[in-house]
Order: structure tokens, then C-alpha cells, then sequence
């Protein structure tokens, strides 16, 4: 049983599943995540029906602290992208 799936991955099961060949496949793999990663840098949700919503959120900066050493030190502000499954896709692993 596979671990994680790669793009790689994805693009020849499309290949496989759909007939297309690798460089198509390829193709559309990549215009689909281009399309999600503009979206998401314009502020944008980006909402797949049946899956779930990536969305970007804001994170204050903060005080955090290293597990090992126990220093704290201090953690920036920045953008950070979530993924909320919907209710369909979490019916699917009750």
C-alpha cells in the first residue's frame, strides 16, 4: 500500500484511467494546481465540491518555543493555506 501519492503519481493514473497520454495529463495536472495557487495568492477560496475548501489564513506573530531545547524564540507573521474537507469526504472515513 502506497504512503503518499506524488504528482507524478496522479498524472499517470489520469493517463491510465482516462487515455490520455502522460504530457496531457501533465498538462492538466498543472493548470489545475496553477489555477488554485493563483487564487489562493489573490486571497481567494478555492471550493471543490465533494472535497473540501483551501483557503488562506492569517497568523499573528508569536512566541514559540524549540520541543528540544526548550529556547524560546520568536515566530513571524506570515500566510499560511488550509484545506477544510467537506461533509461528503468525511462521511467517507467514519
Amino acid at each position: 500500500m502506497r504512503k503518499t501519492w506524488t504528482r507524478n503519481d496522479i498524472i499517470e493514473a489520469i493517463s491510465d484511467n482516462v487515455g490520455l497520454s502522460l504530457s496531457d495529463s501533465s498538462e492538466i495536472i498543472e493548470d489545475i494546481f496553477e489555477f488554485i495557487l493563483s487564487e489562493l495568492e489573490k486571497g481567494d477560496d478555492v471550493k471543490i465540491s465533494s472535497f473540501g475548501t483551501f483557503s488562506v489564513r492569517h497568523k499573528k506573530s508569536r512566541i514559540g518555543r524549540n520541543p528540544k531545547t526548550g529556547v524560546e524564540a520568536a515566530i513571524s507573521e506570515r500566510n499560511v493555506v488550509t484545506f477544510t474537507s467537506s461533509n461528503v469526504l468525511k462521511s467517507t472515513f467514519k
